[in-house]
C-alpha cells in the first residue's frame, strides 16, 4: 500500500476505534510498516488539519475525534475531476485559499483507484498565471469576514486613484474570475464592492462589524442580479 491510500486507511482505522486510542505498534502491524513510518504518517495527518491527537499515559496511543471527521466518501472519476477543476479555480489569490489547500490534501488522501488516477491526471494538466492579490490582503479580508469585524483598507479604483476606507464586511461576490468584497463603506455611507486585486493594503480591527444583508447592499448595483452558486446550495442555510 503506498502512502496516500495508507493515510486514508489510517484515518478510517482510528475512526473505527474512536473514542478509544490505538498504539503506534498496533497500527504498524495492521499496515505492515515500521513504527517510524506510522509516526510520520500521523504527524502529516495532524499537520494537514485532520483531528488526530496523541494520547499520553497508560493505554495511550493515537485517537481521532469522530465528530469532526467524515465517513468514507467514494468518488467517481468524473466527480474527482470536477473537484480538481474547482480547486484549480481557487488559486492563491482567492479568499480562503490556504484552507482550500488543506482541504484538497484531505480530499486527495481519501481518493483511491480510478478516482485517484483521474484526479492526478487532470491535476497534472492544469496551469494558472500567478495571481496579483497579495497574501497579506487576502488574509486580512478572510479574518474580517470570518470574525465579523471592521476592516481598514486602501483601495485603488479603475483609474488608479487611491483612497483609504473603513468598511463593515458583508460577503463576497465572484464574477468573471474576479473576487469582490461587498461591504458597508463608512467613508461613502453606502454599500460598495471592492475588487480584491485592487485592495493595496488591508488591516483587520478588533471592532465588531454590524450585520448587513448582502442582497440589500447589492441592490441598485451591477451585482444586483447575483445569485448563490448552485454548488453551494447544500451548504447554505
Amino acid at each position: 500500500m503506498n502512502r496516500t491510500p495508507r493515510l486514508y486507511a489510517l484515518v478510517e482505522e482510528l475512526r473505527a476505534a474512536a473514542p478509544r486510542s490505538l498504539t503506534v505498534a498496533a497500527l504498524a502491524a495492521r499496515f505492515e510498516v515500521s513504527t517510524r513510518t506510522v509516526q510520520r504518517d500521523l504527524q502529516a495527518l495532524m499537520e494537514s488539519g485532520v483531528p488526530v491527537r496523541a494520547v499520553t499515559g497508560r493505554g495511550g496511543g493515537w485517537a481521532i475525534d469522530p465528530a469532526t471527521t467524515l465517513p468514507p466518501i467514494r468518488f467517481t472519476p468524473e466527480e474527482a475531476s470536477a473537484l480538481v477543476a474547482a480547486l484549480a479555480v481557487a488559486d492563491s489569490s482567492a479568499p480562503y485559499a490556504g484552507a482550500v489547500r488543506t482541504a484538497a490534501q484531505k480530499i486527495a488522501a481519501s481518493m483511491t483507484g480510478p478516482a485517484s488516477s483521474a484526479a492526478q491526471d487532470l491535476a497534472g494538466r492544469i496551469v494558472a498565471l500567478p495571481p496579483r492579490t497579495g497574501e497579506p490582503v487576502r488574509t486580512a479580508v478572510e479574518r474580517a469576514l470570518t470574525d465579523g469585524t471592521v476592516l481598514r483598507l486602501s483601495y485603488a479604483d479603475a483609474a488608479g486613484r487611491e483612497s483609504d476606507r473603513t468598511v463593515e464586511p458583508a460577503g463576497l461576490l465572484t464574477a468573471d474570475g474576479k473576487w469582490y468584497l461587498i461591504a458597508w463603506c463608512r467613508t461613502r455611507q453606502a454599500g460598495r464592492g471592492f475588487r480584491l486585486d485592487r485592495i493595496t493594503a488591508a488591516t483587520p480591527t478588533p471592532e465588531p462589524a454590524p450585520p448587513h444583508d448582502l442582497a440589500a447592499l447589492l441592490r441598485g448595483s451591477a451585482g444586483a442580479a447575483a445569485l448563490r452558486p448552485t454548488a453551494l446550495g447544500p451548504l447554505a442555510p
